[in-house]
């Protein structure tokens, strides 16, 4: 099977080997850059929770002066394995899901208990902290990276991609699917997709793509990818 993966090379690098064990052919199309943003200097011990909708948030976060032992929310297993691996000890995960995040939270963290951070990229798909806050949640909002669309692309890659197309494409985030879309029309590749699965993170991601005819268009969450193989 030919799978076409969009994310960045680190975010996606063991994704793309695994495909290729299970002896897929995987092409890799980078959409986004993901680059860091300067943000304010943060005094850790005001908070009492964090939480993290993303691996890059953790990435592009300064950690030295944060007390690993407090306590992190994480949308997903990938965004947990990232937290883990920069020594957080007390890290509960939802399953990609933002709404179940929220439930996470609400569960697990008493508004009484003091206040969270919340990192985030420059754009988000859900207003998780106004939410938060209309719980009785004290939260403050960091941004500390952007995606930026890439623009340009490798005419070879273009060309080899028409004469064959792949059976599944991922895409992450809608700041993706929007690059997609430009991508696809600037190469007139709109009637190239009709054997293609199209795989979304969620509805806003998978509605900005649904001008273009694919063969079927799942939701997922991350972790789930080699599962949705089965599925097709």
């Amino acid at each position: 099977m030919h799978i076409l993966l969009t994310r960045p090379i680190e975010d996606c690098h063991e994704m793309i080997l695994k495909f290729q064990s299970l002896d897929h052919e995987v092409s890799h199309l980078p959409l986004i850059d993901i680059k860091a943003i300067k943000h304010k200097s943060l005094d850790y011990s005001k908070f009492n929770g964090i939480i993290f909708t993303s691996s890059n948030a953790i990435k592009f976060l300064d950690l030295k002066n944060i007390n690993k032992k407090i306590i992190c929310f994480c949308v997903g297993s990938v965004t947990e394995k990232k937290a883990r691996s920069f020594g957080f000890q007390n890290v509960f995960a939802a399953d990609g899901n933002i709404d179940n995040l929220k439930e996470l939270i609400l569960q697990n963290f008493n508004s009484s208990e003091g206040k969270l951070l919340y990192i985030s990229g420059e754009v988000i798909s859900s207003n998780l902290d106004k939410d938060l806050i209309s719980n009785g949640y004290t939260i403050e909002r960091v941004i500390n990276y952007r995606a930026n669309p890439i623009e340009r692309y490798d005419d070879d890659f273009i060309e080899k991609l028409k004469l064959k197309m792949p059976e599944i494409t991922y895409i992450y985030s809608q700041n993706s699917a929007i690059n997609f879309l430009k991508m696809i029309k600037n190469y007139q590749l709109e009637n190239l997709w009709m054997n293609t699965n199209l795989m979304c993170i969620g509805e806003k991601t998978s509605a900005i793509l649904n001008e273009i005819k694919w063969k079927k268009i799942f939701l997922f969450n991350p972790g789930e990818e080699e599962f949705l193989l089965y599925k097709i």
